[in-house]
Order: C-alpha cells, then structure tokens, then sequence
C-alpha cells in the first residue's frame, strides 16, 4: 500500500518548501516570541519540537521557523538537519500546496547522512527511509520503498536498543501492508513506552490499530546483584576454621 506525498511527511516530521530550496518563505513573522530566545537554526527547530510535542503550536510558529532557519543559511550538519525537520513540519500545514517540497526533503536529508551518518542517533537516516517508504517514487531521485526498507532494517539490526527506529521501521511495514513484522518492533517500543516523547507516544497509539493483537514477552525482571563477598580476615589474623 502505497500512501500519499502529505502522508509521508506528516508521518516522519521531513522536509519540505512550498517554493523549492532557497526560495524566500511566505508568511514568517521573525519577531515571533515562540522563537525569541533561539540563536541558530537547530535551537529554531528544537524549540518548534517542543511547541509541537505538548501541542501548542499554531500554523504561523511553523511558518515562521521556517522563515527563521532559511534566513540563517548555515553550513553544518545542524542546520541541514533542522532546515529539514522543520521544513517537514511546515509540510505538514500546507496541503496540496506543498508538492514541491520532497526535493528539498530528500536532498537536505542526504546531505545530513554524508557529513555524520549517525547524527543525533541515526534520526537523518530514520527520515530518509520514512520518506522512501511513504513517498510516491515519482517524487524522490534516489530511493524507493524497499530503499527506505532498508535503510531502516539496517540502522534497527545496527542498533537494536534504538527504540525510534523500531518505531520507524514498524510504521514502514505497516504502510507497505505488511503489519506482521512490524508487531516485534511495536512490542519493544510499547515496553519502552514511557521513555517517548509525547509525538512519537501519539504515533504508537496510532500505529497499534493496524496490527491487530499483540503477544508481546514479558519483560524480564532485571537481575538481582550479586551479594558482595564477606570479608576476609584482616591482616595479621588467622582464619577461624567451621565446626
């Protein structure tokens, strides 16, 4: 099953411009107060996350930290990353009128994974794979669903502890209609389920619908520790013998 371009970016927070790279943004108000206290553009982007995790954040914050990442232009991995984290987010206000914007999504998530292919715990590959996964091939240059499948099973057998990866990778199966495996991945994430954020907590709640029941292992208890050893007799002194 194959799911729309809107659908994608909704999904993975991607990248996106309703105009196409470099092309000024419409409608950002850069005197917002959500935005006052941010200097570069991944504090922009950290703080929009924020707005939008307790879900106060309205369409002009998205509008208007796009406006402020673009502005700042930088040239590193932070601001690759954040130019497409909230460009997706800000996809995700403007509907039909963001059909442009995989090109950008794509191409800023890419160059994120070719300066630091693990940056902030594989959070650029988890993006691209997404955006494989649930974008139109038609609309991506370099990669296709089973790509995307890839690159997510990939980065979960690197680093199984990873629990948004799973979570990636079990959103993969399901929009591909392949709910089956994913319900491994859903388990562990659901044991993991206080350690999410509110965002990806709402996407778990959304994904478990669609694969039916789950019949998840218990968790192990962890172990006890070992008691420490009694402590031998002190310098000087014999050991007294039992009996």
């Amino acid at each position: 099953m194959r799911r729309s371009f809107l659908v994608a970016v909704f999904a993975a927070g991607l990248v996106a411009t309703l105009a196409g790279p470099g092309c000024k943004p419409h409608g950002g108000d850069l005197n917002n107060p959500s935005f006052a206290s941010t200097k570069t553009a991944i504090e922009v982007y950290e703080q929009l996350e924020r707005l939008i995790d307790a879900q106060k954040d309205s369409k002009q914050d998205r509008e208007d930290a796009y406006a402020l990442v673009v502005q700042r232009a930088e040239t590193n991995t932070d601001y690759y990353f954040a130019r497409a984290a909230v460009a997706g987010r800000l996809a995700e206000n403007r509907g039909l009128q963001a059909l442009g914007l995989v090109t950008e999504t794509e191409d800023y998530a890419r160059r994120v994974r070719a300066a630091d292919p693990d940056y902030r715990e594989g959070a650029a590959t988890r993006m691209l794979g997404t955006l494989y996964v649930l974008a139109p091939p038609s609309l991506v240059a370099h990669g296709d669903s089973e790509t995307g499948l890839e690159l997510l099973e990939a980065e979960v057998k690197a680093h199984p502890d990873r629990v948004l990866g799973r979570l990636r990778l079990a959103e993969a199966y399901i929009a591909l209609n392949d709910p089956e495996p994913a319900k491994e991945h859903l388990c562990v994430v659901q044991q993991h389920a206080a350690t999410l954020a509110a965002g990806d907590a709402r996407l778990l709640a959304k994904l478990l619908p669609g694969v039916g029941e789950l019949s998840c292992a218990p968790v192990a208890p962890a172990a006890a520790p070992a008691p420490a050893p009694a402590p031998g007799p002190g310098p000087g002194s014999a050991a007294v013998p039992a009996g």
